[in-house]
């Protein structure tokens, strides 16, 4: 019998290889957020070469919750197993504090590489965290910080995992200490950095001049505390990860008001054609001819048919 071909899937270990080659080839990486499978499958249809699967997101989307540190490990490592499996893209993951102490960023660890994750974002908040543009955040000393980097380090089975040390120290104690623990974080075995919610261009600039060469994020956040930028001006800066964590998802909450307003006042939907993605878009979206014909490959080969 013929050998009937199955679409292959990227594994874990060629994601990480991946990302950790774009990361350190200097080139910008732009990273759009994600909150569900539907989401990260659009972030690879459009040509991203990562997706971020987004804590705050996942929160909001799925749970319909505020980012306050409510979501757990497990909820959140669910959903990036979808993500994984509906993908090929490297995932960057948003696994807020390590859901606990040096032990629970072991297990987070290993959980998520097991789930697929090419990255893993581990930030320097007290459990449970805040969004980075909230106020009201309370930090870990910087020493525990680095044990749990280090132990992070320790866990991983495969040297590709990207870990991305994320400070929140600008917020609560000012910019010079979140520069210096950008360096102890390092120090102690981050791959990457991420010093959040800047409040200038010159506290940005002054950033990326202290951690010249070392794969660093700009969080771009509409509305928020760090001025707005674009890709070229921030990577020209020095940049090299440029993450737009809920952009996909506010697009698509306020098309959905919008278009749910639209209903309740017209009560119908024909006119709004235009706007919504065809049908058949949709199917090639989530590859309904794809499983179709794999299914009529298999029954032919057997001489079977499907029933009707």
């Amino acid at each position: 019998m013929a050998e009937i071909a199955v679409r292959p899937v990227r594994s874990a270990a060629e994601r990480r290889a991946a990302l950790r080659a774009h990361l350190g080839s200097g080139r910008p990486l732009v990273l759009p957020g994600a909150s569900d499978a539907a989401g990260a499958m659009l972030v690879e249809r459009a040509g991203f070469a990562a997706c971020y699967a987004t804590g705050a997101g996942i929160s909001n989307a799925q749970f319909g919750l505020p980012d306050i540190g409510l979501v757990s490990q497990t909820e959140i490592l669910g959903q990036v197993q979808r993500m994984f499996a509906a993908t090929g893209v490297p995932l960057v993951v948003d696994t807020d504090t390590g859901y606990g102490n040096v032990p629970s960023v072991i297990r987070t660890v290993q959980l998520f590489e097991q789930a697929g994750a090419a990255a893993l974002q581990l930030e320097d908040q007290s459990f449970p965290k805040r969004c980075g543009h909230f106020d009201g955040h309370t930090l870990v000393e910087s020493a525990e910080m680095q044990a749990k980097i280090a132990a992070a380090a320790a866990a991983r089975q495969d040297p590709n995992l990207v870990l991305v040390a994320r400070t929140d120290a600008r917020g609560v104690l000012g910019l010079d200490e979140a520069i210096r623990r950008g360096h102890a974080y390092l120090e102690a075995g981050a791959d990457a950095l991420f010093v959040e919610a800047p409040r200038t261009l010159e506290e940005m600039e002054r950033v990326a001049r202290e951690f010249a060469g070392v794969p660093l994020v700009a969080n771009v956040v509409e509305g928020g505390k760090t001025p707005a930028s674009s890709v070229a001006d921030l990577h020209a800066m020095g940049f090299t990860v440029l993450l737009f964590a809920n952009f996909l998802m506010r697009v698509m909450l306020q098309a959905g008001q919008q278009a749910l307003s639209h209903l309740a006042e017209a009560g119908e939907t024909e006119s709004y054609a235009d706007r919504l993605l065809p049908w058949q878009d949709r199917q090639a979206l989530f590859r309904l001819d794809e499983f179709g014909a794999l299914e009529d490959s298999f029954l032919g080969a057997w001489g079977a048919s499907s029933a009707t």
